[in-house]
């Protein structure tokens, strides 16, 4: 298997490089920022690379961006992210999109060897390989990030039309139910999204805000 790996320890980029050289796989580059990582994809594309979330320059997590553009740009080369943290939103954008060839463990959780190299054998054919930490997290943060998700499809439909401007009449006669019917859904969704029940706010505006901000 070729690879390419890509974080700013050296130590572990050499640790990493004997482990997966004893075990018979081609390191073609090891670099240790995300343009060179970017860059030695290009112009050796593996079957998969192993990227760490938090690069020079800042930090932060150019190894995760740089991971979004490879998806994008070489969807054939498999993507391990190998961190010591989870970083929701550019995790959740990565599985935002194809799911095949990707994987993302935590560092101090990958403890078997054999695991390991499992899992890039796995990224390479296609599969998936997920710390269970990871997925734990982005549920989490989907359930209490996005409140539109609460919404039944119903609700979701009747927001909708509110955001498009609809009285609760039109909306009605839109979706052929009773006036009753879309009061009720308008007052169970605003109650899912937890909107307050102050007199000097109106609920309604709120709900759409929302909508629209999502």
């Amino acid at each position: 298997m070729r690879l390419i790996l890509a974080d700013d320890s050296v130590l572990l980029r050499e640790g990493l490089t004997r482990l997966l050289a004893d075990a018979e796989h081609e390191i073609v580059a090891a670099v240790g920022d995300g343009q060179a990582l970017l860059e030695a994809v290009a112009e050796h594309p593996p079957d998969v690379a192993v990227i760490d979330v938090r690069m020079p320059p800042a930090h932060t997590d150019e190894g995760l961006r740089a991971a979004l553009d490879i998806r994008e740009r070489h969807p054939g080369v498999g993507v391990l992210v190998l961190s010591q943290y989870v970083e929701k939103t550019y995790a959740a954008r990565l599985l935002a999109g194809d799911a095949r060839g990707l994987g993302y463990l935590l560092k101090d959780r990958v403890t078997e060897v054999a695991d390991f190299l499992d899992a890039l054998e796995r990224i390479r054919a296609g599969g998936t390989a997920f710390d269970p930490e990871v997925v734990r997290q982005l549920l989490t943060r989907t359930v209490h990030a996005d409140p539109l998700s609460r919404l039944s499809a119903r609700e979701t439909e009747v927001l909708r039309h509110l955001a498009q401007g609809c009285i609760n009449t039109a909306i009605a006669e839109r979706l052929h139910v009773s006036l009753s019917t879309v009061e009720k859904h308008i007052h169970s969704l605003m109650d899912k999204l937890e909107l307050p029940r102050d007199p000097g706010y109106s609920r309604r505006v709120l709900a759409i805000l929302r909508y629209l901000d999502d």
